[in-house]
């Protein structure tokens, strides 16, 4: 029943995933930890999400801004290995309210729309980035900060998609390599990945198959919905 449910909750994600252009950790961490705990959920997220991401990454590859994605890539490499070492010195259950925190937070901006004003200079790449790295490190949900500075850079829809399959994909190896040397892939984990991987795949081709027929207006405020749940169930004990 463990590793079903692992697998439904991965498909859910990357189909989610491959319909906005991210959201997988926003929706996968918060049921996992809960069901799994944080040392099965961070490694799978990361490990299922590297892979996943390369598939959506090669869809969405002709819109993608190499400069835009290696910048942020940069200033990650400093923030990511900083996040993990203050998951894993942290109590799990401080760790578990501020990742409902987090997913709470991206609703409440998701759903006010503020109008930020664009931002014409590449440096701050950098900053929004860093904050990136250090939310995939601790909780593998680095898009938000990506998400905002994609807004406020107004990138293209097709453009954004893109962006951020490259960024995900380049902080999913980051951290899915932290892990590897922490020995976190232990034989249990194993059995939720090789269940959730063929789940992942099934999730992009059916996201692929019908993103065409998704209203994505409609689709985003249902997974708005669903967050505002998990995120308040991460902040009840």
């Amino acid at each position: 029943m463990d590793y079903f449910l692992a697998g439904l909750i991965i498909f859910v994600a990357i189909f989610v995933q491959s319909v906005v252009g991210f959201g997988m950790a926003l929706v996968s961490m918060p049921l996992l930890v809960r069901l799994f705990g944080l040392q099965v959920a961070m490694p799978l997220v990361a490990l299922v999400g590297l892979v996943a991401e390369g598939g959506l990454l090669l869809h969405y590859r002709e819109a993608l801004s190499l400069k835009a994605v290696v910048r942020l890539a940069a200033a990650s490499l400093v923030g990511i290995p900083v996040g993990l070492y203050a998951a894993r010195l942290a109590d799990e259950r401080l760790v578990t309210v501020l990742l409902g925190v987090l997913v709470l937070g991206y609703v409440a901006y998701a759903l006010l729309s503020p109008r930020l004003p664009e931002i014409k200079g590449q440096g701050w790449a950098y900053l929004f980035g860093l904050f990136g790295g250090l939310l995939s490190g601790a909780y593998n949900t680095g898009g938000p900060p990506v998400v905002i500075y994609g807004d406020l850079r107004r990138w293209e829809p097709g453009e954004f998609k893109s962006n951020l399959q490259g960024y995900f994909m380049f902080n999913s190896l980051m951290v899915a390599g932290f892990h590897a040397l922490a020995g976190s892939y232990h034989p249990p984990f194993w059995g939720f990945f090789w269940v959730a991987l063929p789940a992942a795949g099934l999730a992009m081709l059916a996201g692929f198959s019908l993103d065409r027929y998704i209203n994505p207006a409609v689709f985003r405020r249902i997974v708005l919905a669903l967050l505002v749940v998990l995120g308040i169930r991460l902040l009840l004990p």
